[in-house]
């Protein structure tokens, strides 16, 4: 089977198509035929720094969708041929891959293979950060960061969807029609700290109730100022650049920072459950959409990557597997 390997850690460039052999399921695992890999921004720092506690040559990606191909034994709860998705899989940039059963999620007739793959990382990150880390309200005001990109519009639709006005912010004039499609209520263009005026212009000075932040340290700080009084800072950017640090005596307004990690969205199956059929509900019923920003050849990949880092995509991007027919259109 064909799977991108990592044998050297880098650029894009590392990301190298490879013949090798195929995986057997062992106890309480199941073998999936991958249609449709999600490409994650997590994923460019993977293939720079390596997995945690893992070594190289590798199989990255960690989101995808696909068919149950065979199980392992003690496997209840699926059958070959049942469609399934999963998150924080690693090996998943492959045509097959073994994954433990209790990763893995029913999906829906409805939903394509393309939206299960496109919502499994952002989609649960997005749900867990507005309703959970900051449960947001009817008549929030809330400011979303790269308001275009695959996480972005889907923290914009869920806040809208649960009553936010949503202040979105991009870093080109190309992207606001893509953050005003996604439903943001006000699309600013800004790189570094050029949001915070306009933020609080529009909030008659008081600043938003909560900025959802993956930029990194280049906003960090600027974010802070456009909290209003007891407001809430989500900073999810690690992979983007040096991680900032600060003082608690530095914290204006009583604001709140926090850290939301990937692993507490779901500390349990029930959780992975109850976050992915919420998601899979919403897009069901037209509340949620999966945007694609690009859809590329497995052995493409690294260009997938070039393109992420470029920042000149908006939606999700997409790795097609060329082992198993082409994932159903959205």
């Amino acid at each position: 089977m064909q799977a991108i390997v990592i044998e050297e850690l880098g650029g894009p460039e590392k990301l190298v198509a490879r013949e090798v052999p195929e995986p057997e399921p062992g106890p309480g695992e199941i073998l999936v035929d991958v249609t449709v890999a999600g490409v994650n921004f997590m994923d460019t720092g993977v293939r720079r720094h390596g997995p945690v506690g893992g070594t190289v040559p590798f199989v990255p990606g960690v989101e995808a969708a696909g068919v149950v191909r065979a199980l392992g034994s003690g496997v209840t709860g699926f059958a070959v041929g049942d469609r399934v998705a999963w998150v924080y899989a690693y090996g998943s940039y492959a045509g097959k891959i073994v994954l433990p059963a209790a990763s893995a999620v029913p999906v829906p007739p409805e939903i394509s293979d393309e939206a299960a793959a496109g919502v499994m990382m952002q989609g649960i990150t997005a749900h867990h950060f507005t309703t959970e880390v900051y449960p947001v309200q009817d008549g929030d005001v809330v400011l979303v960061h790269a308001a275009a990109g695959g996480l972005g519009r889907l923290i914009v639709q869920i806040a809208k969807h649960r009553g936010a006005e949503v202040i979105g912010v991009v870093s080109r004039e190309e992207k606001v029609a893509s953050a005003k499609d996604a439903g943001a209520d006000h699309v600013l263009v800004s790189t570094g700290d050029a949001f915070v005026g306009e933020a609080l212009r529009l909030t008659g000075g008081e600043g938003v109730h909560a900025v959802f932040d993956g930029n990194g340290e280049s906003t960090f700080r600027a974010s802070m100022r456009a909290l209003r009084r007891n407001g809430t800072l989500l900073y999810y950017g690690p992979f983007i650049g040096k991680v900032p640090t600060i003082g608690m005596q530095e914290l204006p307004r009583s604001i709140k920072i926090c850290y939301p990690v990937f692993h507490d969205h779901i500390a349990t199956r029930e959780e992975l459950l109850a976050h992915s059929a919420d998601l899979f509900a919403m897009i069901a019923s037209g509340g949620l959409t999966v945007a694609v920003g690009g859809r590329y050849p497995l052995e493409q990949a690294a260009e997938a990557h070039r393109d992420l880092e470029s920042r000149r995509t908006t939606g999700k991007l997409l790795l097609l597997t060329g082992d198993t027919p082409s994932a159903k259109g959205l």
